[in-house]
């Protein structure tokens, strides 16, 4: 490990700054903001009641991709000497290297300071929040040192998605924006459980916290199965308190479906379809969920 660790130090000379984004952008996983982005769009267009401002839905969008971009790079950079002893996150080290700690460091804060601007260009509301989201999308990189349930504090990371969305376009808390956070997070704890018992071994070793660790991989698969029921349930009990009508219901039976064949997917003893099951199907849930409830909004609003 040592020649993963100490290789590249130093930037290497050549390296652009396009190439140096493009390695944070990897190393951040920026392909999977499409896990929250769908729900901060539908929020926000269930608030307006149709097309939000578009200069509204561009700060919505900047806040989001702000706030996920600085608590991913912080999270790589805490979980540093949990990563380097990771064979599947291992790589992560090599990619800090060739970016540089300060220039990590550097992009995080810029982030971070560039979400607090959006949020308070949208409305004084969401600029006052503003603060309590980083406290919880800082403080989940901390929660596997200490408790087996980091997966829900990731579930409420992303689940501030929907909420800030509609705070953005109203300027105000309702109760419909909090139903559609509830399911964020079920949905988001319910496949982190399925994506973390791949670490099992990885958790005993380094003593982290995790529900594969607690509940062991069939129950925790069990559990899971039972988190993505309640979020079919939570998004049908989302009609109760929206205008949403017969193609979002639609929506919502294909992600049941996507859902039963997630599971599917998955089995105690093989792992190997995991990546389909937590990238390419939950991807497809977000999108398809978002486009079905913009079509039934301006079908029936």
């Amino acid at each position: 490990m040592k020649s993963i660790e100490n290789e590249g130090n130093t930037i290497k000379p050549e390296q652009s700054t396009l190439s140096r984004f493009c390695t944070i952008f990897k190393l951040i996983k920026f392909s999977h903001t499409i896990f929250s982005f769908p729900f901060a769009v539908m929020s926000a267009f269930i608030a307006a009641g149709g097309m939000p401002e578009i200069r509204q839905l561009l700060l919505i969008i900047g806040a989001l991709v702000m706030a996920r971009s600085c608590a991913m790079s912080f999270n790589r950079l805490v979980d540093a000497k949990y990563d380097i002893h990771n064979p599947r996150t291992v790589y992560r080290i090599q990619l800090q290297n060739n970016i540089g700690k300060m220039n990590l460091w550097f992009f995080t804060i810029s982030c971070t300071i560039l979400f607090v601007v959006c949020a308070g260009m949208l409305n004084r509301l969401s600029l006052l929040i503003s603060p309590l989201a980083l406290l919880v999308i800082f403080g989940y990189s901390y929660t596997k040192r200490f408790t087996n349930f980091s997966h829900l504090v990731l579930g409420l990371s992303l689940s501030l998605s929907p909420i800030g969305a509609w705070i953005g376009v109203t300027g105000s808390f309702a109760v419909a924006p909090f139903v559609l956070a509830f399911a964020v997070l079920l949905w988001t704890a319910g496949f982190d459980i399925i994506y973390a018992c791949q670490d099992l071994q990885h958790d005993i070793k380094t003593k982290l916290h995790s529900i594969p660790k607690m509940m062991g991989i069939k129950n925790s698969l069990i559990l899971s199965s039972v988190l993505h029921f309640l979020v079919a349930v939570t998004l049908f009990l989302f009609m109760y308190f929206t205008n949403l009508k017969y193609v979002y219901f639609g929506g919502v039976v294909f992600v049941g479906m996507m859902l039963i064949y997630e599971h599917s997917l998955i089995k105690p003893h093989d792992l190997s379809k995991i990546n389909l099951a937590f990238f390419t199907v939950n991807g497809i849930i977000s999108m398809i969920l978002m486009v079905a409830t913009i079509v039934d909004i301006f079908i029936f609003c």
